[in-house]
């Protein structure tokens, strides 16, 4: 069978139980802390993939990722039930899937601002607002600060970017005068 379509089985069933049980919010968490974990971690894929390493050794570290001692009973059941079934090589996908599956059930989009410097809170609360109005959803916000821009902003939600760039506008300017 597909990784991928086990992978959505799993994180299906997983936000079943977490909408259920209503702590849907506290499991998106911790999914997103343990495909963080993967991403910032490489060794943790292969840790997880070592046929040699116990079950409970594998469990300890998984639990970690997501929370350790502060993780939620169903986070712990999932990962107990996915080392079970032997299914340990798809837990990053079942994790990223799951994600996906909570901001689509709660129209959740992600948005992204880049600045050339630093913008205030106030700023940063405005440009959320507008993404949220124009989105009709929540939005996670992330704030970038990138020099190369050299000023104005680039803002990306959804399928939609806007580039308000001092160095896409400079990109153009040198395009128009080299035709």
């Amino acid at each position: 069978m597909d990784i991928g379509v086990i992978s959505v089985r799993y994180a299906r069933a997983l936000l079943k139980s977490a909408t259920d049980a209503n702590i849907e919010d506290t499991v998106y968490r911790e999914m997103q802390m343990l495909a963080a974990s993967y991403v910032e971690v490489p060794q943790l894929r292969q840790t997880i993939d070592n046929p040699m390493l116990s079950k409970e050794t594998k469990q300890k570290l998984l639990v970690t990722a997501i929370g350790g001692s502060s993780a939620s009973l169903l986070a712990q059941s999932f990962v107990a039930l996915v080392l079970k079934e032997d299914r340990e090589n798809m837990i990053q996908f079942m994790a990223n899937s799951y994600v996906t599956l909570y901001r689509k059930q709660k129209n959740v989009i992600r948005g992204k601002l880049t600045t050339a410097v630093a913008v205030s809170p106030a700023m940063e609360q405005k440009m959320r607002q507008m993404v949220e109005s124009h989105a009709k959803g929540t939005v996670e916000f992330e704030s970038e600060v990138n020099p190369d821009i050299i000023g104005g902003f680039i803002l990306e939600y959804d399928t939609y970017r806007m580039d308000a760039s001092v160095r896409s506008k400079l990109n153009n300017i040198l395009t128009q005068l080299k035709k």
